[in-house]
Order: structure tokens, then sequence, then C-alpha cells
């Protein structure tokens, strides 16, 4: 509040000294009054859009600073936000979620706490993502509300009917610049008041409410949910049992608990699995971090020489492998737009495009407040359905569970 407080004091200082340059127009014969009598009129207008707004909001929050009525106030806001059946984000002007309600979970199937500080562009059709963006960075720019179509990459059925997008700037109070609300509605008249849709296929309404295409939604994306808990129970078991029998573990590979768990993912869960660890080294970085050295390649039985040319990458050549370890920070791509992130085999070729890379998932291994101990990269190839928000998800708490194994075992 108080970088608020600073903010319109000085705009409120400049606009005092403007005021007081403009009073000097009087002195002007009157054929050359005209220009300053237009400039008078847009700090007018300045005052009527950007100042009064500003100090009636600063007025409003410091009657409502501990105050109870205004407390409750603002807890009737946030459930509204909360619970209204249609969904509703709250984005930065690039795109980066800062609030997601209810709806909007379960549309794009992952936590409102997960969402937070990622792009939405990340769960939408790539042909859609840059008009998208200019859409919102407009909005943000004060440039007027505006309102388009999109898809999402994938629902539980399949690809959905399109959504429209409505976009208006706001000013959140406390929080710093211009938000953008969007909501994201299917594209047809307004929803009658006895019926809540379902949005892009996936139900928002009570199961009884006897709409079987929603319900069918509904189970489908349950059964998804399930195969993610398998998924996620299956890796946390291989982590935990004991050496299984007939397995040899090379001597420069990874753990033998860690490479079980890599094997749970490779052909379930994703085509290509990559496993980069981190060395430390003499004078690494100060969490005892060092340079990559890939451990584990897993990939198509009938892959040898790609999976070859993988294994004898070195991570210091792969530009997203280094940027995961480096910033700690995951990224998902789908129909990657830089072919080279990834790197090239020994003859200049883009491994994305030797693997017919449609979508990839890089995280880092790490636990909460530890280094990074290693890189795990996941791609999809072919026709297979590209990575989903809630997939990343997931993958975000098996590498956690791998760098707890890898502490364990490094250490």
């Amino acid at each position: 509040m108080a970088g608020v407080e600073q903010s319109a004091g000085g705009d409120l200082t400049d606009f005092r000294k403007r005021v007081e340059e403009l009073r000097s127009a009087r002195a002007l014969p009157s054929q050359e009054q005209q220009p300053m009598l237009d400039a008078a009129l847009f700090e007018l207008q300045h005052v009527v859009d950007v100042l009064l707004p500003r100090y009636e909001g600063l007025a409003t929050a410091g009657r409502n600073n501990g105050s109870r009525a205004g407390t409750e106030e603002q807890q009737l806001l946030r459930a509204l936000f909360q619970r209204t059946p249609c969904v509703v984000a709250l984005l930065d002007p690039d795109t980066v979620v800062r609030r997601l309600n209810f709806a909007g979970t379960i549309l794009f199937g992952m936590r409102a706490g997960y969402a937070t500080g990622r792009p939405l562009t990340g769960s939408m059709a790539p042909e859609i993502r840059a008009a998208f963006r200019s859409q919102v960075a407009a909005v943000a720019r004060n440039e007027g509300d505006r309102s388009m179509v999109v898809r999402l990459l994938r629902t539980p059925d399949g690809p959905g009917e399109p959504l429209r997008v409505t976009m208006t700037a706001l000013r959140p109070p406390g929080e710093p610049g211009t938000a953008v609300l969007t909501v994201f509605h299917t594209g047809g008249g307004a929803f009658p008041s006895h019926e809540i849709p379902s949005i892009n296929g996936i139900w928002l309404g009570d199961e009884q409410q006897g709409d079987h295409g929603g319900q069918r939604a509904h189970l489908a994306e349950a059964k998804q949910g399930a195969e993610l808990m398998d998924l996620l129970d299956d890796t946390a078991t291989a982590l935990l049992s004991g050496q299984p029998a007939g397995v040899a573990v090379k001597a420069d590979g990874p753990p033998a608990a860690v490479e079980r768990a890599l094997r749970e993912l490779s052909g379930r869960f994703a085509d290509w699995v990559v496993l980069d660890e981190t060395t430390p080294v003499e004078g690494g970085g100060p969490d005892g971090s060092g340079a990559l050295r890939r451990t584990l390649v897993l990939g198509p039985d009938d892959s040898e020489d790609l999976t070859a040319a993988l294994a004898g990458q070195d991570p210091a050549q792969c530009p997203l492998a280094e940027d995961a370890a480096r910033t700690g920070s995951s990224a998902l791509q789908v129909r990657p737009d830089d072919v080279a992130d990834f790197g090239h085999d020994a003859q200049g070729a883009p491994l994305l495009v030797r693997a017919s890379v449609t979508s990839l998932l890089c995280v880092p291994l790490r636990e909460a407040g530890g280094p990074v101990r290693g890189v795990l990269t996941l791609f999809r190839t072919g026709a297979r359905r590209a990575f989903s928000l809630a997939e990343a998800g997931v993958v975000d708490r098996v590498s956690r569970h791998l760098a707890l194994a890898l502490r364990d075992t490094r250490s």
C-alpha cells in the first residue's frame, strides 16, 4: 500500500507542475491559446480517469483497514470469485496467472496454487497463444476490453468446443500494476438461470443435474485423475521397494531406485525419459551444484540409434536442461518453437526433430529449499496427446521424490 501511495503522490506532484505551466496561458494572445486549452482538457481527463479513481481507492482502503465491515466485504468478494460457475482468472499483462477460481481449476485440470505464477497460454492450443498474449497485453495497456475465441490443448473427451474469452482491465487494491480479469465461457448465449453449464466438456455443476454428456465428461476427468494418482503411487513404490532380481545397473547409471521409478514413466507416461544428474565440482555454486552428466535414457525399443545419440550428448550442449538446472524452473512445451532447445546430434540434426517431439516436460529435481540434484526431461512424440498442466503437476511431485532419493544415495 505504501508503494501505491508513493506512486500516487508522485503523479499528483507532476500534475500540479503541469497546471502551473498551463496557468501562464492566460497571458498569451487569444489565437495562441487553443493548444494550451487542448492540453488543459487532456489534464482534466487524466484527473477523471486516473487520479480520482486512484485516490478513491486509497480512501476506501484506508476506511476499510482494520474495519470488520471491510474485512467481511473482502471475504464475500473472495467467495464470489471462487464459487462463480464461470471460469475466471486474473492475469498479468504477460498472461501469468495471479488468481484462478474453483471452476478454473476444474477446466484446466490443476490446483490454483500450481497455476499461480505460470502462463495460462500453456493450456491453450499453440496456434492461438500468440493472439491471446497480444489481446491480454492490449487490455493491460488500457486499450479497451477485448473478446476472442480460444481452444484448449485437450479435454478428457478430446478436443472440445470453442471457448469465448472476455477480458477487461482491473486494478486490484494493494497489488502493483494493471491486471486483466479474464472470463471463459461457451461461445453461445447466456446460460439459463436454472442450468449450470459444462465448459469445454467439463461439468461444473452437480452430478445429479441429469446432463448425461456432462456426467460422462466428469467421469472421464475422474478417470484421468485416478490414472495420475496410480502413476504417482507406482513411482513412489518403486523408489521405496528393494532391488528387483535380474536388473543390472551400470556403474555410471542412476541409483537403482531412481531407475525403477523412471521405468514406470517410460512408455506408460512418456515416449522418452532422459535423466541428467548434477555432479558436484570443485568451486561449484553455493548450493553445491556443478555440471550435469547424462545417466539414463529410456525410449522405444526400436530406436537404438536415437537412444545412443541422446545418451552420448553432453548436457552442457542442451539449453533446456542447462536452464532448468541453473534457474530451478520447469518448462512445459507443446510443438516446441525452437527445435534446437534440446541440442543437436553428432551430425548437427536437432534431437527434437529426430525424435518427432510434439510436447515435452523439463523439470529440475530438487526438494524444498534444497539444491538442484538433476534434471528430468520427458518427451511425447507423434500423435500422442500433449502433456497437460495436470500431468505437469504430478511430475513436479515425482521430481521432489526423485531429488530425495538422489540426495540419500549420492550424498
